[in-house]
């Protein structure tokens, strides 16, 4: 069943949600892991530049705790870690690519609203 939301309880909801995904780095780790990507820490660091090991350490953990990415280590020297989207995350993936969707419409209907 689906949750009906009163203004109130959507603010709250949208709370929830940005304080999962904020960061600067999150939304970035997610676009590279979508279509059941795998990837390892060393290639996630190759993908963004600008982001620091520590940075992205902490990013991937803060994830990993949400249940949004899951990470694999392999026993094995040196250390072979894997990280990709649960299904959760996975299903992420329709809302973020309704997000870039909205933005590419901000040079169409901006103008239109100016004053």
């Amino acid at each position: 069943m689906r949750k009906v939301y009163t203004p109130d309880t959507a603010a709250v909801g949208v709370e929830a949600v940005l304080k999962l995904l904020e960061g600067r780095w999150k939304l970035v780790i997610l676009f590279h892991l979508f279509d059941r990507k795998v990837q390892r820490f060393s290639d996630l660091e190759k993908l963004i530049p600008g982001i620091s090991q520590k940075m992205l350490a902490q990013q991937l953990r803060q994830l990993e705790a949400d249940g949004i990415v899951a990470r694999k280590l392999y026993p094995q020297v040196p250390p072979k870690v894997e990280y990709r989207l649960t299904a959760w995350g996975q299903a992420l993936c329709p809302a973020l690519d309704a997000m870039l969707k909205w933005a590419e419409k901000r040079d169409v209907l901006l103008p239109e609203d100016a004053p």
